[in-house]
């Protein structure tokens, strides 16, 4: 019999966790590199990838998945438009920045002590959103002080990062209900 893995409260089967990670892997690349426009759309699709990530797997699957969404889209060098190589100066703290929201959702949720499953949820969210959002700010506003980069990054890896991830962390919440009453449904049959 295989192993199961509780995560948040989310038991998964080693081969379904590992399945899990493939399908999420392919969306967090294809999302930015296929659709590529607009950033509130492909940012709340990929952050929403990284808290079901944060859910459903363990930590070992982190990195792989902070780092995908960024490399599509300097592949597809669409969406900072003419300045996407500047993309570039941004990969590690991107990469950064989507392990601080991953592990930051994972240990603030699993500290709360709140019995109410949808505030722990979204206080969760928003602050490891939040957390996200104040890093890659603090880096595009140096950049830009050293004149690294134009001012669009300033809103492009500022408050728009914090509303994508507010936005994923809500489809989240959206996608894992669905989930939760699929297996409800399941389980009586």
């Amino acid at each position: 019999m295989e192993e199961k893995i509780n995560i948040l409260n989310f038991p998964l089967l080693v081969f379904r966790q590992k399945l899990f990670f493939l399908i999420i892997s392919i969306s967090s690349f294809a999302i930015p590199f296929i659709l590529g426009h607009p950033q509130w759309l492909v940012g709340s699709l990929v952050n929403a990838s990284l808290f079901l990530a944060a859910i459903f797997l363990t930590e070992n699957f982190f990195l792989p998945l902070s780092i995908f969404p960024s490399i599509a889209v300097l592949l597809r060098g669409v969406i900072f438009g003419p300045f996407t190589y500047f993309l570039i100066y941004f990969l590690p703290f991107i990469w950064l920045a989507n392990l601080i929201l991953i592990f930051s959702f994972k240990i603030i949720y699993n500290r709360l002590k709140i019995n109410f499953y949808s505030l722990k949820f979204f206080l969760s969210v928003f602050s490891s959103s939040f957390l996200k959002f104040l890093f890659l700010s603090i880096i595009s506003r140096l950049y830009f002080k050293f004149h690294l980069v134009p001012a669009i990054f300033l809103q492009t890896m500022g408050v728009n990062q914090f509303f994508t991830a507010i936005s994923g962390g809500i489809l989240s919440f959206f996608i894992l209900s669905f989930y939760y009453a699929f297996k409800k449904i399941n389980t009586r049959n």
